[in-house]
């Protein structure tokens, strides 16, 4: 009896005693390999990189805001250029004086050009910085065609504008009709004198009336009543007549109305006997 006690109390062997000085390390083995597997397989370069590039565009506004703040100074002179026959050098200079002072980076170059274009003489105006401390100013003039009505200029684009001295223009032909048939006007105008240029004849003028009459203004001072209707034709059949019959006598004549069918009537100048004939 107590045999079969002894063998159902027999304890089960514990484990072997560990030797001294070591350690287990199974688990925490594997837990940190898996960590330096985990840390070598992400992209440690580029992530980097990336970090850089950031930091660098953060600084970059910065630092140049820093170095032009550095090297800005007062805008100390401003120079004006380009071939000027209606504009002033010294008048733009001192319109453009106003800038003088300002800083020489934030100063708005479009607001200058924009203020200069509004100057009746001034087509485009390009205005551009020049270190250290000038501004350059290139101004193209509006190319005058002709002299419009009584007191205004034509461009050679067909913009009407009024200058306070339309007189340096020089000699140009005179152009008048309503402002809105401008164009049409240019037009005809540039037609008719091609024509009269081919036969040896000067253009000076054409004028439309708001009715719609037209006359011809010759460069030796003759006028041509054109009328209304078939303008082209009754051109045509004047330039005609006056080179067969009136090319030799051209300084005796004054007016030709050219609004006949058949022909057309000579308004001589007053020295001549008879005032009017018809040819």
């Amino acid at each position: 009896m107590l045999d079969k006690l002894l063998i159902r109390s027999r304890a089960v062997p514990s484990d072997p005693p560990k030797r001294r000085g070591a350690t287990s390390l199974g688990p925490e083995r594997d837990r940190f390999g898996l960590l330096r597997a985990v840390l070598s397989a992400a992209p440690w370069g580029q992530a980097l990189m990336g970090a850089g590039i950031v930091l660098l565009a953060a600084l970059v506004p910065w630092g140049t805001s820093e170095v032009l703040s550095a090297m800005d100074r007062q805008v100390m002179a401003i120079d004006v250029k380009g071939e000027l026959v209606g504009e002033n050098r010294t008048a733009l200079e001192r319109s453009a004086g106003k800038w003088i002072g300002r800083s020489f980076f934030a100063t708005d170059l479009s607001d200058i050009k924009e203020r200069l274009e509004q100057r009746p003489w001034v087509e485009s105006a390009a205005v551009k910085r020049v270190w250290p401390d000038r501004l350059q100013i290139d101004i193209r003039e509006k190319k005058p065609l002709a002299y419009w009505n009584s007191n205004r200029l034509v461009s050679r684009n067909g913009e009407l504008f009024a200058p306070p001295n339309p007189e340096v223009a020089g000699r140009l032909p005179r152009l008048a009709g309503p402002d809105e048939r401008v164009k049409e006007v240019i037009d005809m105008a540039r037609t008719m004198s091609d024509t009269l240029t081919g036969h040896n004849l000067g253009f000076a003028g054409l004028s439309l009336e708001q009715r719609g009459a037209w006359t011809l203004t010759l460069a030796n001072g003759i006028e041509v009543v054109l009328g209304r209707d078939q303008v082209e034709a009754r051109f045509e059949r004047f330039v005609t007549v006056y080179q067969e019959r009136l090319a030799s006598r051209s300084d005796e004549v004054r007016r030709v109305d050219a609004r006949y069918s058949n022909g057309v009537a000579v308004q001589w100048k007053p020295s001549e006997t008879a005032s009017r004939t018809k040819s």
